[in-house]
């Protein structure tokens, strides 16, 4: 069966945003892996908690920079991704810091088919879901992966600020509406530019990106069977998505000003331990 156009044209921009991000001029700096830990953005090293010795899986793992830096925390990870070159540099990336990482290429609908057993922690953030078009399903594969009494770990762009862009002219001298907040269906666009890297030009610039309210994220993950223990709205992002945005700490970007809007949200769900079994 062939993949669908969302898929494979998703597919073939992340497989060229891998030589992007490892550029010199890229804000990814795979190398600072060296330092023994590598730094996540100060929302995750916030909120994620102890991780050493536990089996924790990387859903959407690029090329595996954050992956290893969980690696670097004690945990026994597995990092997925759907890009055949994310997946060869992140093996070696892995070989060449000596650092124990399993890494996996396969869509994220089909993850419960390439991976053995269950896991103690799901972790994904940072551009995620933005390129998936079915929540429920991506819900029920996280819910399929984890462990009785397991935690999903996630943070992501909020959808509100995924609703702006710059291309729409809004008041002093903020983004203005690009979407609706409710968006049905794809939003397929041609960008040429990279995120990460001021000077890439990507040849495969169309992409389809889908914008998934957060109740209904949370709603999906109810529904697959899992418990909501956290949800936080935070007024920085991992990236400057506008123009007008500034540093912050912890390699987050914010509104100048005022925080105008939520920019990112994180949550914790976890699976409910298993049933205790009937004495015979």
């Amino acid at each position: 069966m062939s993949d669908p156009e969302w898929r494979r044209l998703n597919r073939a921009n992340w497989d060229e945003r891998v030589a992007a991000h490892l550029a010199p001029q890229s804000d990814y700096i795979p190398d600072a892996l060296a330092s023994g830990r590598y730094e996540l953005h100060a929302i995750e090293e916030q909120e994620l908690g102890p991780i050493a010795g536990l089996r924790l899986l990387h859903l959407q793992c690029h090329f595996g920079i954050d992956t290893l830096a969980l690696a670097q925390r004690g945990a026994i990870v597995t990092g997925l991704d759907f890009s055949a070159p994310a997946i060869a540099e992140a093996r070696a990336l892995a070989a060449r810091h000596a650092i124990p990482a399993t890494f996996v290429q396969a869509d994220i609908y089909e993850a419960r088919a390439a991976l053995h057993g269950v896991f103690d922690r799901v972790f994904t953030s940072w551009g995620t879901i933005c390129w998936l078009p079915d929540i429920d399903a991506w819900a029920r594969v996280i819910a399929s992966l984890l462990a009785p009494s397991g935690e999903f770990y996630f943070a992501d762009i909020h959808p509100m600020a995924q609703a702006l862009d710059d291309e729409v002219t809004g008041s002093q001298g903020l983004p203005g509406w690009f979407a609706p907040y409710f968006q049905q269906g794809a939003l397929v666009t041609d960008d040429v530019r990279d995120y990460a890297n001021p000077e890439a030009r990507l040849a495969n610039s169309r992409t389809h990106q889908f914008i998934h309210p957060v109740a209904k994220v949370v709603q999906a993950l109810l529904d697959a069977g899992l418990r909501l223990v956290m949800l936080h709205e935070h007024d920085t992002l991992a990236w400057p998505q506008f123009a007008c945005m500034v540093e912050a700490q912890g390699r987050l970007y914010r509104l100048p000003t005022k925080p105008w809007l939520p920019l990112s949200y994180s949550l914790k769900a976890t699976k409910p331990p298993a049933e205790p079994k009937p004495k015979g």
